[in-house]
Order: C-alpha cells, then sequence, then structure tokens
C-alpha cells in the first residue's frame, strides 16, 4: 500500500459517523447491507449517509451494488487488511508477532 493511499484511508475513517458505518459493515460481511438498514441502524438521515458512504467508498474501503432498486453497500476486506499490513509493517523491528498485545493473566 502507498502511503497516499494510506492517508485516504485513515483520513476517510477519522470521522465518527464513517467509522461507525465502516464497523457495521465489517461486521455484516461480505453481503453487505442496503442503504436503508445502515441508516436505520445508526440513526443518520440519508443524505448524510450518502456523503459518508461516497467518502469511505473514494477512500477504497467499501464498495456497492445493485439489487434490483437497492444499493447494497460492503466492506473491502483486502483494503482493509491491506491498511493494517502497513501500519504494522516495521512493528518491532520487522518481528508483527512481537507486537501482539501479552495474553491477560486468569486470576481465579
Amino acid at each position: 500500500m502507498e502511503k497516499d493511499t494510506a492517508l485516504a484511508a485513515l483520513g476517510a475513517l477519522a470521522q465518527g459517523a464513517r467509522l461507525d458505518i465502516f464497523r457495521l459493515l465489517v461486521q455484516a460481511g461480505s453481503d453487505g447491507l442496503p442503504a436503508g438498514q445502515i441508516a436505520g441502524r445508526l440513526g443518520l438521515p440519508a443524505n448524510t449517509l450518502s456523503f459518508h458512504l461516497n467518502q469511505l467508498r473514494h477512500a477504497g474501503l467499501i464498495s456497492f451494488r445493485r439489487e434490483s432498486r437497492s444499493l447494497i453497500y460492503a466492506a473491502e476486506y483486502s483494503a482493509m487488511n491491506a491498511l493494517l499490513a502497513y501500519l504494522t509493517e516495521n512493528c518491532c523491528q520487522g518481528n508483527p508477532g512481537a507486537c501482539l498485545p501479552p495474553k491477560e493473566m486468569n486470576h481465579d
């Protein structure tokens, strides 16, 4: 992933409603969700939702397809994974496994 692409993705996610939309679409899986369901679940007006969806789409984080009269939006998992890889590629001197948090201790 190029730095400019990472910046566009991070910029798109750096807003509360867009982050909520993206997380909802990640949870929905590859089937995605119709715009109306996204608006209903997050309590967003249609014009506001449309603006945020376009920002996420232009950043490459989501895609859409038409089904009859509905637009179905879905997370672009390859873009999400590329962003995560970009952010962690130099982690812990090239050993990304070392960047994982320690397992929580079980205190019975």
